[in-house]
């Protein structure tokens, strides 16, 4: 069944050049916001927090995520993670977040380079949890230069990201250069 992933959702990350500069601004803004909205304390999912709220809560950070990503905001995306976040990919288990922050930022730097497009063409929510697809095209060639299929647990803005799992593989690099690393915004 062909469906675009993305026709309820505030901006549309499945291929490039869809999202506007002044938008992924706003974004940006906005995935700001809900990382300070996130609490010290996991809340629970009850009658007051409940997984339809979370579930609408995550939609509407799934653009902000998406154009963290494709502008390097690795402070943001820091901010996404719990303290305590269970992190399963083939270089892991990572626990915490200070295990999978070095390899991590070599991920980030490589999606987030000038000259390549990271696009999500399938996100799927159901509560809190978010599961997508994505691939990172060069912009010169057209060639996949990195792609995998991730699933989050994010317990909507007040709870963030606790769990983590991803199948990741990278075609052309695996470790960010240097000028790479440079290019990345990252609070460490």
């Amino acid at each position: 069944m062909r469906t675009n992933y993305y026709k309820n959702l505030s901006a549309d990350y499945s291929r490039p050049g869809l999202v506007s500069s002044e938008e992924g601004d706003h974004l940006i803004q906005q995935g700001e916001t809900f990382v300070s909205q996130k609490e010290p304390i996991q809340p629970s999912i009850d009658a007051s927090y409940t997984q339809e709220q979370i579930e609408s809560e995550n939609k509407e950070w799934w653009p902000t995520h998406c154009e963290a990503l494709r502008r390097g905001r690795g402070d943001i995306l820091e901010g996404e993670y719990r303290e305590n976040l269970v992190y399963f990919c083939q270089d892991g288990p990572f626990y915490g977040l200070e295990q999978q922050n070095e390899r991590e930022k070599h991920w980030w730097a490589l999606i987030s380079q000038p000259g390549v497009t990271m696009c999500w063409p399938i996100v799927m929510f159901w509560g809190e949890f978010v599961h997508f697809e994505w691939h990172c095209l060069d912009n010169e060639s057209g060639e996949a230069i990195a792609k995998g299929t991730v699933c989050w647990v994010r317990r909507g803005h007040r709870g963030g990201c606790h769990f983590k799992s991803e199948q990741l593989t990278f075609f052309r690099d695996v470790f960010a250069s240097p000028k790479l690393l440079e290019h990345l915004k990252t609070t460490k």
